[in-house]
């Protein structure tokens, strides 16, 4: 059934749009992830909602993967529902992304990086979500067992093939990423982003060379869990909540991690954000987006609300070169002590 929804005819006047790497691509400074949320058991109606306050706000990339769920699948699925009876009609003004790469069926062939396994994903996604094409498809991991080349030729032969517009790869350290980019400038294909890890408490990309190395090849990049699942929020605060992400899961956060020491830590972030005139949160994702190395930073949500005040960053002044190195202080102060 078709929803009567409208979209906001101001959508793209106050979003900021930055170019992926050296393409003719653009993407929303703030993204929205379906990780979390989008699921069998999750409400399709807050789904919906959120979807179309996104786009409202100018959120045009909306980024899942095979196994986003509960249960695997689900999330391509919801979204495709939310596809055919409200965005009907707005296919050309959506980027949306996919990927494989992590566990999706049973057996040898549903897993990692084969030719096998990406090809046959990807054509379970678009039946999924209703569609003829994603604009990206993503490996989602590095396969330390297929060969590099077997894994880059199946993503040339997926944009050959006229299912994805733009491939990007996920979860690669800077020296894996400039052989697979090696590999896909040769082949011409139009490979344009990397999707990785990156907040305040996680800088690993600075560290493997990913960050570097997407700036020298004109790459762009889109970061996730820029909020460091939850904790760079308000809700860790006044200690760790018993409705929290790392009391109930524990999976990516948990509650053994989240010490005396990283609390302060985030109390102190908190009294920058203060200062500056935002939320906690707003001031992580401003930061995630601190430089042109990033394009976009890829949020979650379990309601509209969420996304309204994230998408706020964009109104935010930049942040100072003083806070800037405070906030390197407090994030990279040795655990143990008080700062």
């Amino acid at each position: 059934m078709l929803t009567n929804y409208t979209p906001n005819a101001a959508r793209y006047e106050t979003m900021t749009y930055n170019r992926v790497g050296n393409s003719g691509l653009k993407l929303p400074a703030v993204s929205l992830g379906l990780w979390h949320n989008f699921g069998t058991f999750d409400d399709f109606d807050n789904m919906t909602a959120m979807c179309t306050t996104a786009f409202d706000l100018g959120i045009t990339h909306f980024d899942l993967a095979n196994n986003y769920g509960p249960e695997y699948g689900s999330a391509e699925t919801n979204f495709g529902k939310i596809l055919k009876t409200t965005f009907s009609t707005l296919r050309d003004e959506l980027i949306i992304s996919t990927k494989a790469g992590y566990d999706m069926w049973p057996g040898p062939y549903g897993n990692f990086g084969s030719r096998k396994y990406l090809i046959a994903s990807l054509d379970q996604s678009l039946k999924r979500l209703g569609l003829d094409y994603v604009d990206i498809f993503y490996h989602h991991r590095p396969d330390p067992e297929t060969p590099l080349e077997e894994t880059m030729l199946a993503l040339d032969q997926i944009v050959r093939s006229g299912k994805a517009l733009y491939v990007g790869i996920s979860n690669y350290d800077g020296a894996t990423f400039a052989r697979a980019a090696a590999i896909l400038q040769e082949l011409k294909t139009p490979f344009v982003i990397n999707q990785n890890r990156y907040s305040i408490f996680d800088r690993t990309i600075e560290k493997n060379g990913l960050k570097d190395t997407a700036q020298k090849l004109g790459k762009g990049i889109i970061a996730f869990s820029p909020l460091a699942q939850g904790l760079l929020t308000d809700r860790y605060l006044n200690g760790i909540p018993e409705d929290s992400r790392a009391v109930k899961s524990g999976k990516f956060l948990k509650t053994k991690d989240i010490t005396e020491t990283v609390l302060q830590k985030v109390s102190a972030l908190n009294k920058i954000a203060q200062n500056h005139g935002c939320t906690l949160s707003q001031l992580a994702l401003k930061w995630v987006l601190k430089d042109n190395a990033v394009t976009s930073v890829l949020i979650g949500a379990s309601r509209p609300s969420q996304i309204a005040e994230n998408v706020a960053i964009v109104n935010i002044p930049p942040l100072s070169k003083e806070e800037l190195d405070e906030i390197t202080l407090i994030s990279t102060y040795p655990c143990g002590k008080s700062f």
